[in-house]
């Protein structure tokens, strides 16, 4: 049986770990090349050694999502490998504690913390589309899914920035899917729970009972449950859906 991607080229970013690896080795067992691209090389690599060891094929960037540059040098080594990008998987981003702002309320973020937050996990998207959008329109179309969180739909403690970050991704999600509906291209975003990857280890230590009692399942998401709902919104399979916002959160939303 054909893959859900066989014949198709992907670009993930933030391919280096949790949701993004995940991806990765799901869109290669769906036939998918993919472009794996993260600002860890080394990561990246590992990371193609494991679709590779499964069979699949794939390739590793550099980069940061925050240099427009370097964003458009990544899209070219992707057309250059593989002819096109039929899908990307805008999934870079950062949590609260690396930029030091663990815990902290609004007013106590430093300027260079929400900076670095909105630069990667904002800017880094809108840049990543900026430069996915000409190829994929110069090819006859394609589809682009943006990792977007919870946190783009309600506020949340001591997550400030990193909320106004996710908030405006679905903006920016829905805006293009508008913009570019004629074009043949797709835009949609995928809403994550609390899922069980490094970027969460901080807030599930010191306050995971509390947030495991308000998850109708009653635990964390896999990241290959977010994986899977890329993979649908990059086939054919939802060539009906556009400017959407999915949640994979364990009913959390529902309450």
């Amino acid at each position: 049986m054909a893959g859900l991607l066989d014949g198709k080229s992907a670009l993930i970013t933030g391919g280096g770990g949790g949701i993004g690896r995940a991806t990765a080795l799901i869109f290669a067992r769906e036939g998918a090349r993919i472009a794996v691209a993260d600002a860890s090389e080394e990561a990246a690599s590992q990371t193609v050694a494991l679709v590779n060891a499964a069979g699949g094929q794939a390739i590793s960037l550099g980069g940061d999502v925050t240099d427009s540059a370097q964003v458009q040098a990544m899209i070219a080594s992707v057309v250059s490998a593989f002819g096109r990008i039929d899908c990307a998987f805008n999934n870079a981003g950062i949590a609260g504690y690396q930029v030091g702002a663990s815990g902290k309320k609004t007013h106590e973020w430093s300027d260079d913390a929400f900076d670095r937050m909105i630069g990667v996990n904002l800017k880094g998207v809108w840049l990543c589309m900026k430069h996915q959008i000409p190829q994929m329109i110069a090819q006859g179309g394609g589809k682009i899914v943006n990792t977007g969180s919870i946190a783009g739909l309600i506020g949340l403690p001591t997550s400030s920035a990193y909320v106004a970050s996710k908030h405006g991704v679905l903006g920016l999600t829905k805006t293009a899917a508008l913009e570019y509906a004629a074009d043949n291209i797709r835009v949609n975003a995928v809403c994550p729970g609390y899922i069980e990857t490094k970027m969460t280890e901080d807030t599930m230590r010191r306050k995971g009972e509390q947030l495991m009692n308000q998850v109708p399942f009653g635990r964390m998401g896999k990241p290959e449950e977010i994986g899977e709902m890329v993979l649908w919104l990059c086939s054919d399979r939802s060539s009906y859906v556009s400017g959407a916002c999915y949640n994979v959160d364990g009913g959390y939303m529902a309450i």
